[in-house]
């Protein structure tokens, strides 16, 4: 099942993959189905939704794409998008998330996607992991079905994990503490899971599992795609087991943390269209508030609209990149919350919004020690730290 918003006057069509998470075995994916039936099953999905952030078609809440033929593809495959396996004997469940997705293209070929300029395959969480895994299949596909025209590009939200170790290593038991790459390991076998070609043939037979991380996956894309992700993801902080609860986060946990930041960095180097906000938070571009998110002056909407513009221009002549239109935005300062636009925090007990001081204290900050180490009076960097610089 999807759902669709046509716009008939509109030759841009914006295909969004739900994300929530996966299960990888039998016991993780029997309370999957008992807990979250609707990533099960599209038994019980509503008639209709409302597109909000970039599926809104309200221009003030999404400037650039509001006139876009929206499609939304709920996640009901528990696969990351991945799998091809039908029920079977031995397994219960069916895993079709890449069958899913050709379905849908199929389908969409008669309602007016033969005729698209551009097609723009996002996602969100898993659904960005989706992109990342599918939006060269998706461009193949539509070739071979005769549409060479259609320009094919993918947005990634917040899918793009690394798989470093831990904070604390614990036994693999359930989705949520099981570390990223034995969670994928496990998965891939279970939902016999395919990865691009490409990607594939970088990795020895069964290490397919490393294509399910961005920073493996990306340097092998053919597609442009354009990379979202909060430096302080609170899905890897999960999955890396550092839970932010209402203790004050002991110095280990915190030289994690600001590490994770400039790791994720890193890995954002070389990819040429990115959004990277030095924020603690899990997904962007379906919120009403993605608009007011900046990095370095510039809001997502915008950069979107830059990475356009020059996805357009460099089809015509291969110019340099556009003056003022920037489209490679990764924060550089070390922390949560450094960057003053950042989504509002709230005490997950209380449920009171934080400022970044509170927060940060919370968080068992110290700042005569901070203050020290980057050479600065206490006062100055509280200072810093309200005006977030």
């Amino acid at each position: 099942s999807y759902y669709l918003k046509e716009s008939k006057g509109s030759r841009r069509w914006l295909l969004f993959l739900e994300g929530g998470w996966y299960c990888f075995n039998r016991e993780n994916c029997d309370t999957r189905y008992d807990t979250m039936r609707r990533l099960m099953s599209s038994r019980e999905w509503p008639a209709t939704r409302v597109g909000t952030g970039i599926l809104s078609s309200q221009p003030e809440e999404n400037p650039h794409w509001w006139n876009a033929n929206m499609v939304f593809i709920p996640y009901c495959s528990s696969d990351v998008w991945s799998g091809a396996s039908s029920k079977s004997e031995k397994n219960e469940y069916a895993f079709m998330g890449a069958l899913i997705i050709q379905e849908v293209i199929k389908e969409l070929v008669g309602k007016g996607l033969s005729t698209a300029k551009v097609l723009l395959l996002a996602g969100s969480s898993a659904g960005g992991t989706g992109v990342l895994l599918n939006v060269d299949r998706v461009a193949e596909q539509l070739e071979e079905m005769g549409y060479q025209g259609i320009q094919v590009r993918g947005l990634a939200d917040s899918g793009w994990f690394l798989d470093n170790k831990q904070y604390r290593r614990t036994d693999c038991i359930d989705t949520i503490t099981c570390a990223p790459t034995e969670a994928i390991r496990r998965g891939i076998r279970y939902w016999n899971g395919i990865v691009p070609e490409r990607c594939k043939l970088q990795f020895k037979e069964g290490e397919e599992w490393n294509c399910f991380f961005g920073y493996k996956i990306y340097p092998t894309l053919r597609c442009p795609v354009f990379v979202v992700q909060w430096l302080f993801d609170e899905a890897q902080l999960t999955v890396d087991n550092v839970h932010l609860t209402g203790q004050p986060v002991q110095e280990g946990q915190w030289l994690y943390i600001q590490n994770l930041g400039r790791e994720l960095r890193n890995t954002l180097k070389d990819v040429t269209a990115s959004f990277a906000p030095a924020c603690l938070s899990h997904e962007i571009i379906t919120r009403n508030h993605w608009t007011d998110i900046q990095v370095k002056g510039t809001s997502l909407p915008r950069a979107l609209h830059c990475w356009d513009r020059s996805l357009h221009e460099s089809n015509k002549n291969g110019k340099a990149p556009l003056k003022g239109c920037p489209i490679h935005l990764i924060d550089s300062c070390p922390w949560p919350h450094c960057n003053p636009s950042c989504p509002t925090i709230r005490d997950q007990f209380t449920g009171q919004e934080m400022n970044v001081i509170q927060f940060l204290m919370h968080m068992g900050f110290d700042v005569q020690k901070m203050a020290q180490q980057q050479g600065l009076e206490p006062s100055k960097l509280l200072g810093m730290l309200s005006g977030g610089n």
